[in-house]
């Protein structure tokens, strides 16, 4: 049985007939007329169809109104519009889309007085797929009901579902034939330490073979249970064979997180009174399902409550309920446990989760997450899957899942593998008859994650280097450079994150990264090269005209890198050098080396650096190149630590003389302290 249109959901008490409002005036008049018409008429016996409508057995009422209805002559139009407008209301809830919407179609034919027909026409067109009529519907309610948020978000949710479907999520769904039947299945809830148990609701009337319901023309519902074999593949589903099933409805079981309780949905038959719904409990005692007894929610008995739900850490019982003082529909309820059986007071969830329509079937994922269905916020067309995260102001945010989890037809009870991003719900999608069915949905893994090498400016390993990450989703980590110079972290979508690499002896240098907030796997390359505190460092591409000190607009770049490692050690004073080749006289080259080192401090001190850490210097030509390891490697005339000194070059070939001259040519930085304005 669909649990949403069986006794576990029913109209609002006090309403004979499901309606949204906006009735006009002369409805009273034209019920009136209908009285007259039938009173003297017993063999339609409307009245038959009235009381199984009243008492929610919408599949029996439906068939006594089609009945009535071919028997009514086309010239009787009042008689045929409510008639058919009813059998839509019927067909409706026990979810039979196409002849619903072809009731109301009939309706609207024959004129039927009551605006909520126009938001009744815009649901099933919602439901079918068929966007643009629907809003054309919509939009003529809202002309007689300018309030009624139910139709706006009808209307956002059919432009809505237009994007979604052009751009779905990354979730995969799959019907899971393992489980279904040729009957409804729906409200799965995975139990046990490993989730290798699945229990769900099924109407495939194992234990109630000669029973039909009323309500949904199907049998009774009782829950299932599938487990994993051995090696871990699902198996075909079992009736549950324990004390806990009756000779009623069972259905939306939820267990607490030892697995000894379970609290599901229990709907007698009642043969006069309209069929409701309650929250019953059961325990688990000597691997079986005991009887199931009632839990004290609520003192009356009249108040509809079902499909419990139980938080992780077993403070609080979700539910749904039509008590009074809600929002419209069914709104979702939850009350704090005091024992087993017993709850303090309940609390609506409030205007952020609750609608105008219905929010069912709540799944507690942890402390401030939740997901449930609803036909009230915007969304593909009958019940969509959402999922509401509660801040720290203690506010709702509520999200539809998208394509493929929703659909146009309705999708609810979901259930998780414990934290992974897979499980299973229940969805009517792709049956005409309306009955529900169990899929999977998995979320792939998305990996985002930055990787790259930690080494000095010469591009060596440095030893004991160490990458330090902080995001604005929390992530603070130390993360130690591997011995090959290496260093990878797993990062989230959509986050900022700072990054500093750091080693004994070097300067520290920093990132700033924004990652994309793409679903797709992404890597980050960023290498660190870190600049020593005891040796000068040179700065390449530093350019200044021929002869003179004038710096050349190509040295920004490099002057700029310069200013961001003075900006990320701020402690740091430095000294900038400027070098000669051997050409010249000693006094010439000192005096221009001097200017151009001047010229690199100015520059430094325009763009905000302090002058107090910084100091000019020019060597000229008295300090020649010492020979580092790399330049050795690249060049075979060169040994690591000799000096490129005017007598060596001059034993050099002339190219390998220019190469050793343009080493001498360059400008350096000398870390000279590293307590500026330390406190």
């Amino acid at each position: 049985m669909d649990v949403r249109n069986s006794p576990f959901q029913l109209p609002r008490r006090g309403s004979a007939f499901p309606s949204c409002g906006g009735v006009r005036g002369g409805l009273f008049l034209f019920g009136c007329l209908i009285f007259m018409l039938f009173f003297s008429c017993k063999t339609v016996k409307l009245s038959d169809a009235e009381e199984k409508q009243r008492l929610g057995e919408y599949y029996n009422a439906a068939e006594i109104y089609r009945k009535l209805y071919t028997k009514t002559k086309p010239d009787q139009k009042e008689m045929r519009s409510y008639i058919a407008f009813h059998m839509g209301e019927c067909n409706r809830l026990i979810n039979n889309t196409p002849r619903a919407l072809s009731a109301y179609m009939n309706a609207f034919r024959y004129e039927y007085p009551d605006s909520s027909l126009l938001l009744r026409l815009g649901q099933m067109y919602h439901k079918s797929g068929n966007y643009t009529e629907a809003i054309k519907h919509y939009a003529k309610y809202i002309e007689a009901n300018p309030n009624s948020t139910i139709a706006a978000n009808g209307i956002r949710g059919c432009r809505m579902a237009m994007i979604w479907n052009d751009n779905p999520t990354l979730y995969t769904v799959a019907r899971m034939e393992i489980f279904n039947s040729r009957r409804s299945e729906f409200s799965p809830m995975l139990y046990g330490p490993k989730y290798d148990q699945l229990y769900f609701s099924s109407t495939r009337g194992i234990v109630h073979k000669d029973s039909v319901n009323g309500v949904t023309g199907m049998k009774n519902t009782d829950l299932y249970v599938a487990k994993k074999n051995e090696n871990g593949v699902w198996q075909k589903p079992e009736i549950v064979n324990d004390p806990v099933v009756s000779d009623f409805d069972e259905g939306t079981p939820s267990f607490s997180s030892d697995g000894n309780t379970m609290y599901y949905t229990y709907c007698p038959a009642d043969a006069l009174d309209p069929r409701t719904a309650e929250i019953y409990v059961s325990t688990r005692s000597s691997a079986a399902w005991g009887k199931g007894q009632r839990a004290n929610i609520v003192k009356d008995s009249i108040s509809l409550l079902a499909h419990p739900a139980i938080s992780p850490d077993g403070r609080y019982l979700y539910f749904v309920s039509d008590a009074f003082g809600g929002y419209g529909g069914k709104d979702l309820y939850r009350a704090r446990l005091i024992s087993a059986t017993d709850f303090g007071a309940i609390e609506n969830l409030g205007p952020d989760v609750n609608t105008a329509g219905d929010e069912m079937f709540p799944y507690v994922r942890d402390s401030v997450t939740i997901y449930f269905a609803s036909n009230g916020h915007p969304g593909l067309g009958g019940l969509d899957i959402f999922k509401a995260t509660q801040d720290s102001t203690g506010k709702w945010n509520v999200q539809n899942m998208g394509v493929p989890i929703n659909s146009m037809a309705d999708d609810f009870g979901i259930t998780f593998e414990g934290t992974n991003e897979r499980g299973f719900f229940s969805s009517n999608r792709n049956d005409a008859r309306g009955w529900d069915h169990i899929y999977s949905f998995d979320y792939p893994t998305i990996t985002i994650s930055i990787e790259g090498y930690v080494t000095d400016v010469e591009d060596y390993i440095i030893e004991g280097s160490i990458v330090h990450i902080v995001g604005k989703d929390g992530l603070n980590v130390q993360v130690p450079v591997r011995p090959d110079g290496t260093y990878r972290v797993e990062l989230e979508r959509d986050v900022s994150y700072v990054m500093m690499a750091s080693a004994s002896n070097y300067l520290n240098q920093f990132f700033e990264l924004h990652t994309d907030a793409a679903e797709r796997n992404e890597t980050y390359y960023v290498d660190f090269y870190l600049s020593p505190v005891d040796k000068p460092v040179v700065v390449e591409n530093i350019f200044y005209e021929f002869d003179k000190a004038t710096l050349l607009p190509e040295s920004k770049a490099a002057l700029d890198g310069l200013i961001k490692i003075l900006d990320e050690n701020p402690h740091v004073t430095i000294e900038l050098g400027a070098h000669a080749d051997r050409k010249g006289s000693v006094e010439y080259n000192e005096g221009l080396a001097q200017r151009r080192a001047q010229s690199v401090v100015d520059y430094l001190i325009e763009t905000g650096i302090d002058e107090t850490r910084l100091s000019a210097r020019g060597y000229g030509k008295s300090a020649p190149k010492v020979i580092t390891r790399k330049m050795a490697e690249s060049y075979g005339f060169m040994v690591e630590g000799g000096v490129l000194t005017e007598d060596f070059i001059l034993t050099l070939t002339p190219e390998e003389q220019e190469i050793a001259d343009q080493f001498n040519r360059r400008t350096e930085f000398q870390v000279t302290g590293l307590e500026y304005n330390y406190r």
